[in-house]
């Protein structure tokens, strides 16, 4: 039984190591990989990850945050209203699941929530690359980089995500970031980025919060993933001016579709077929995915009068210098 639970622990820090260079790399939310890895890794019930996930994430967001805060990258005036709006959904969403959900099948219906917030999350990652290629080709942002707030939409954005990440903790980063850059063009990526860190803080604290009341903490599974989330953050913080990044982040579409798919798989999701998995569906999304998102890409670049391939490349997309000036790699504007 120690081997097992040694072997176990060893399995969740190397997880979280792996994922957390990943987050430094990109900047990418973890919860969109990090609860997908843990329950693929069979470490505890789905609702057991969550909260252990969304427990290791208040504590290295903060970090994040207060880095930002600190360099004044944030909006507060905008992610007060996120928080407001975020907070009291990221308390009641673990518990909507649980009073809408047969106690026997909260563990399926967990799960086939995930996979649908990891294909909504590719979605939303893949339309934020697309919305700073048009930023891009127009010449920057367009609009006030100090924007007044709009405390409805913000609010109703805030809600919408504090509901997905208390679910499911996938949603802080990807689809609340998204949002934001529709609702507020002008906005700079630096300052998008920092509001998107300070409100997540507490969003995710609020989710794990309520998590920890209705599930309880594993600390078995907790201590390692901070153990290695933390450390693998810092070092993919520090190794990522030196690693090409577009192929990471195609990557990541790639694994948060092919996860979403499996995870809706592994729940008995009827339209793939409650009563088998089917692996080979599985792989046949990622190769699809792997040839499709270039190709798809390279015609979105071709319809901005730019060629298939070459810059901007999309690390440049996600550089707030290069989206700020369009111009670095001596492009011609329209």
């Amino acid at each position: 039984m120690t081997d097992l639970v040694t072997m176990t622990a060893l399995s969740i820090l190397v997880a979280g190591f792996v994922v957390g260079i990943v987050v430094g790399l990109t900047g990418m939310g973890g919860g969109a990989l990090m609860t997908p890895a843990l329950i693929f890794l069979g470490v505890g019930e789905a609702a057991t990850v969550v909260t252990a996930d969304l427990t290791a994430a208040a504590i290295y967001k903060t970090g994040g945050a207060v880095v930002h805060a600190r360099e004044g990258s944030p909006n507060l005036s905008l992610a007060k209203w996120l928080i407001i709006g975020s907070v009291p959904m990221a308390l009641l969403g673990p518990h909507v699941l649980a009073w809408f959900t047969d106690p026997d099948e909260l563990d399926q219906a967990l799960i086939l929530s995930i996979g649908f917030a990891l294909l909504l999350a590719a979605s939303t990652y893949a339309l934020r690359l697309y919305i700073n290629l048009r930023r891009v080709r127009a010449g920057g942002p367009t609009g006030d980089p100090n924007p007044p707030v709009r405390p409805i939409p913000t609010l109703l954005v805030g809600a919408l995500g504090g509901l997905l990440v208390g679910i499911t903790s996938v949603g802080s980063g990807s689809v609340i970031m998204v949002a934001l850059l529709m609702l507020y063009p002008g906005l700079s990526a630096v300052k998008l980025v920092g509001t998107d860190l300070v409100q997540a803080v507490p969003l995710v604290l609020a989710a794990a919060i309520s998590n920890i009341a209705l599930n309880g903490i594993d600390l078995g599974i907790l201590i390692p993933l901070v153990a290695g989330s933390v450390p693998g953050t810092l070092l993919g913080s520090t190794l990522a001016p030196k690693v090409p990044q577009s192929y990471i982040r195609r990557g990541i579409v790639v694994v948060l579709t092919m996860s979403g798919v499996a995870l809706l798989d592994k729940s008995g999701w009827s339209v793939l077929g409650a009563d088998e998995t089917h692996p080979m569906l599985i792989a046949g999304v990622g190769i699809a995915t792997l040839v499709l998102v270039p190709l798809v890409w390279g015609l979105l670049r071709k319809e901005q009068g730019l060629p298939m391939f070459g810059a901007p490349t999309v690390a440049e997309l996600e550089d707030p210098e290069y989206v700020a000036t369009g111009n670095r790699s001596g492009q011609s504007r329209p």
